[in-house]
């Protein structure tokens, strides 16, 4: 007995011992996290080159989450800069005598097609100076290459290929797999083209949703090869029969059609790189990456004045809650947007939204804050890869609205849904219910048995009225009719090009554009930029991470199918009501 206690008594201590050793070890690789998230001062000697890889998630504002940025196989850790810092990055490294070019080594851009486009729009005003951009890669797809064909000098591995394909628009229907399961999503909507519920009623689009998109794609396409066109002399009739004879696969022939100017192994363009610099031996090239980059003393310069314009970064699906740096709720907006209007030193302020949208209820309460807000300062919003349906609402009443060409946007139009699950459970599981109620309609909206139709005429008028309100405040900020609105409301989505034409937005641009417009509103000439939500810090965002209150973990490890848990989510957390673009949409 007595050996049993001691090999026990050895065994907890022994537990005991390695939970404190992981515990500090833990502790450890943490402060390993926030040491690397924190900035350290770079040295940008001269001669440098600014290297752009931007093959990672691009977000519009840099995520200061360590856990996001760290690799959970081999707990290494990499800063991903957001779009706001990669365009800042160039627009320094322009004026900055230390950076002689830059290098773009990306096949992809892993970002919405309007992000690329501020990309390239820095890139262009950096060639403006006079300094040359070189890039490579051994394989381009559409974005990679449309951003690459910016460059002086553009270069492809000799096994390489450029995948053009053209564009499609691509939706997936779920009809089928909720019939087998037995839950009937019963939907009330209003919009001919509101096609954010077609997932859940067809198993493929309708004709009036095939046509928006075919719309949709064909101005997308039309963005990307029309710069194409110009930087490489070359007729977009020509690029076109390429790509529909996928004639691009072949480097030889991509070099022939003069879509690049040679083709080289990595070595050689390093040394091609070390010739435009001065430097006889290519070990002595200095690449600097954005991530080191943004912490140089010339990337922190700034204005001394007290003045500034707040940039408030609103992403993600619109739902009620918080809000954080991945969804849109009542608070983290309506606060940034109080705290903007009360702070003296703040003149202007710039709404930047990336958002398909989501509860019309919370759509509207951020409205109503904009509405507030413009009375005191200029609120002006900038449209980032979509501003869609309730993402277009927040926007609608704001002093000037920016997009891109290729923004998408629109989707004037509201929907409800509410699932039946009543088959799958009486007949797939084998579960029943019954109830008592004190008055004729206390089971409204039971998940477990289909509306009446009285019910299904509450809900309808519930979506009218929203819809009929939507419509007025569009009317009302961008000062049309209401039957206007309508025509061109119904729950279709726009490019920012077509939009501009039909009065949805005012101006083609990106953030900086929108930045611009906000401090000549306010007569400013020297101004601070301030960001806000102001974002959590880095150890309480662990916390979170570790408590479970962040997907994190699981998005990682699920992958490309995480989307699907996201759809799952949004669905739980949704309102009734809804203002929100497609589900799932994706332009391939």
């Amino acid at each position: 007995m007595s050996q049993f206690l001691k090999f026990t008594l050895a065994t907890v201590v022994g537990v005991f011992i390695a939970g404190i050793i992981s515990f500090f070890l833990f502790l450890g690789i943490i402060g390993a996290i926030v040491s690397s998230a924190e900035d350290k001062e770079v040295i940008a000697k001269g001669h440098s080159i600014l290297h752009l890889n931007l093959d990672y998630p691009i977000s519009d504002r840099g995520n200061n989450d360590p856990f996001a940025q760290m690799s959970f196989l081999d707990f290494s850790v990499k800063v991903y800069p957001g779009l706001d810092e990669i365009i800042r990055a160039i627009n320094k490294a322009k004026d900055d005598p230390n950076i002689d070019g830059i290098y773009i080594a990306s096949s992809t851009v892993l970002s919405g097609m309007s992000s690329a486009q501020e990309i390239r729009n820095a890139l262009e005003n950096f060639k403006s100076e006079g300094k040359f951009i070189v890039a490579y890669s051994t394989v381009f797809d559409h974005k990679g290459y449309y951003l690459a064909s910016v460059a002086d000098k553009l270069f492809l591995h000799p096994e390489g290929f450029i995948l053009f394909t053209g564009l499609s628009g691509q939706v997936t229907f779920y009809k089928g797999a909720l019939e087998k399961l037995g839950i009937d999503m019963q939907i009330i909507r209003h919009g001919q083209f509101k096609s954010a519920v077609e997932p859940f009623m067809l198993d493929k689009m309708s004709e009036s949703n095939k046509m928006q998109t075919q719309s949709l794609i064909n101005s997308v396409w039309a963005e990307i090869i029309n710069p194409i066109s110009v930087s490489r002399g070359i007729s977009l009739d020509d690029i076109n029969r390429y790509t529909d004879h996928l004639a691009l696969n072949d480097a030889k022939n991509a070099l022939d059609f003069s879509f690049v100017d040679g083709l080289k192994y990595e070595d050689e363009v390093t040394e091609y790189l070390s010739s435009f610099t001065g430097i006889e031996d290519k070990k002595d090239l200095k690449l600097l990456t954005v991530s080191k980059y943004i912490n140089t003393v010339f990337y922190k310069e700034g204005g001394k004045s007290r003045d500034r314009i707040a940039v408030i970064y609103a992403s993600g699906e619109i739902l009620p809650g918080k809000g954080d740096d991945t969804y849109i709720g009542e608070k983290n907006i309506v606060k940034a947007l109080r705290d903007a209007r009360s702070n003296s030193r703040v003149k202007a302020i710039v709404l930047r939204i990336n958002s398909p949208g989501g509860s019309a209820l919370v759509s509207d309460l951020i409205w109503r804050e904009v509405e507030l807000t413009k009375k005191e300062k200029p609120v002006i919003s900038s449209m980032s890869n979509v501003a869609a349906s309730g993402g277009y609402y927040i926007a609608c009443n704001s002093n000037s609205i920016f997009a891109e060409p290729t923004t998408i946007t629109g989707s004037i139009g509201v929907f409800g849904i509410i699932p039946n699950v009543q088959e799958l459970m009486n007949d797939k599981l084998g579960i029943t219910f019954d109830e008592v109620m004190t008055n004729r309609n206390s089971d409204f909206m039971d998940l477990a048995k289909p509306l009446s139709a009285f019910q299904k005429a509450i809900i309808q008028k519930s979506v009218e009225n929203v819809y009929s309100s939507f419509v007025n405040k569009v009317a009302k900020g961008r000062n049309m009719s209401f039957e206007d609105v309508d025509d061109i409301g119904q729950g279709r989505v726009w490019t920012g090009k077509q939009a501009l034409d039909l009065g949805l937005v005012d101006k083609l641009g990106g953030l900086e554009d929108a930045i611009k417009a906000a401090a000549e509103l306010a007569e400013l000439d020297d101004y601070r930029i301030q960001s806000l939500p102001v974002q959590k810090d880095p150890i309480m965002k662990m916390i979170e991470d570790l408590s479970g209150e962040s997907n994190l973990l699981i998005n990682q490890e699920l992958g490309v199918f995480s989307k699907y848990l996201k759809y799952i989510n949004t669905l739980e957390k949704s309102d009734l009501i809804q203002a929100r673009m497609l589900f799932d949409f994706e332009i391939n």
